[in-house]
């Protein structure tokens, strides 16, 4: 299997063994604790789970910069976006050594995780600025990756972690939620050798179960990851139990048995385009996968980024011998009314806009509300359904 990023073994920050997790947990409740961000909140999730692997904690000032600047942490080490504790009050926690990090996404703020406290440090404006500049390549709020970054606070708490639950995700999506471990796991225990992972934060058409195949095919694989965001999206975007069960159902009737693993991350969606598509590939790296789908403006939101701009970041900026893991470059796909199949774009010259089955996502979503089936070449109908009955349920 392919080793995970950054080391010979996946080293999780989740703490395994029970009695010593009990322990912590009991020591965390007499810690001075801060209640974090849901994205801080989300961090130590990913940590947990080995999707951070090899990193041991939360980020300083100095890699946040360098993370921005150069994509590489202050000691070296390929890293494409700053993992953080930021926060806007610092004053309960500023002599202290250990503290106790509470989640805001769970009624109560339970401890999510204890953190070592090896700097508190205050983020200038314009320090904060280049950081989101460099990262997302934007500082208009009105991108949401951005709004969500500049919202969190002006202090960094960096030191290592040691993370006590996976916050909603097990109990909220417990079929679906899955460590870095557990897939790997899972996948060793299908006897998989090489493996396609497809990430995704919307629901399945067919032009994205026709890519997984093609990609499944140019690579030689055993199977296919698709591997959905849970956490945070921006307003709009479709909750994660309805996309779960719309993709779940696509992989039962379309997919043959043993195939296809679905499962789900703890994660809040960055939409920071190329340098969250080279985190992507870390994810699915410290996954198992061995080929992982690249798409057209994969990771991106609004016109902040060029189509291929997440493709291209991986030969002008990523080192040869960064990540193992290699990318499938996929083109925009559709139904081609020529050839009556699902196929990418750039292999079809031949074609216009016209000879394809094109919908915007305004267009399904109003098709949708209205009760209108989609066509059959856009959409399965399992799949059209599940989308129809959640859209019909809004007031």
């Amino acid at each position: 299997m392919i080793k995970p990023y950054g080391s010979e073994k996946l080293a999780p920050l989740f703490v395994h063994d029970a009695k010593e997790r009990d322990a912590l947990a009991a020591e965390a409740n007499g810690l001075v604790s801060i209640t974090v961000s849901s994205a801080t909140a989300a961090n130590a999730v990913m940590l947990g789970g080995g999707y951070f692997n090899p990193l041991t904690g939360y980020m300083t000032l100095a890699d946040a910069q360098s993370v921005a600047e150069n994509m590489r942490t202050s000691d070296g080490l390929f890293w494409p976006t700053p993992v953080l504790n930021m926060t806007d009050d610092v004053s309960a926690i500023k002599n202290e050594r250990t503290i106790a990090l509470r989640d805001p996404n769970v009624d109560g703020a339970p401890v999510l995780a204890v953190q070592e406290v090896t700097a508190v440090e205050e983020v200038g404006e314009d320090q904060l600025l280049g950081i989101t500049e460099m990262v997302y390549g934007a500082t208009d709020k009105n991108h949401p990756g951005v709004a969500a970054f500049l919202s969190q606070g002006r202090y960094l708490v960096s030191g290592p972690v040691r993370t006590l639950n996976f916050s909603y995700f097990s109990s909220d999506f417990p079929d679906t939620f899955r460590t870095a471990v557990q897939i790997r796991n899972e996948i060793k225990e299908l006897g998989w050798q090489k493996v396609v992972g497809f990430q995704t934060r919307n629901p399945m058409h067919r032009a994205h179960e026709e890519l997984c195949r093609m990609a499944q095919e140019a690579a030689g694989a055993d199977g296919i990851l698709i591997h959905m965001l849970l956490g945070k999206l921006k307003p709009g975007d479709i909750p994660a139990p309805v996309r779960d069960a719309s993709i779940r159902k696509m992989a039962q009737i379309y997919f043959p048995p043993n195939s296809v693993l679905i499962t789900g991350y703890g994660f809040d969606m960055l939409y920071a385009g190329p340098r969250e598509a080279v985190l992507h590939a870390v994810f699915r790296q410290n996954a198992g996968c061995t080929h992982f789908i690249i798409g057209r403006d994969h990771a991106g939101v609004g016109d902040y980024y060029g189509p291929f701009d997440a493709q291209t970041i991986f030969d002008t900026s990523v080192p040869d011998d960064a990540l193992q893991i290699e990318i499938f470059r996929a083109d925009h796909t559709a139904w081609s009314k020529k050839l009556n199949k699902v196929v990418m774009m750039r292999d079809a010259p031949d074609h216009d806009k016209d000879d394809f089955v094109l919908l915007s996502g305004t267009k399904v979503r109003d098709m949708l509300k209205r009760g209108e089936s989609l066509p059959v070449e856009f959409a399965r109908p399992e799949v059209a359904k599940i989308l129809m009955d959640y859209y019909q349920s809004l007031p």
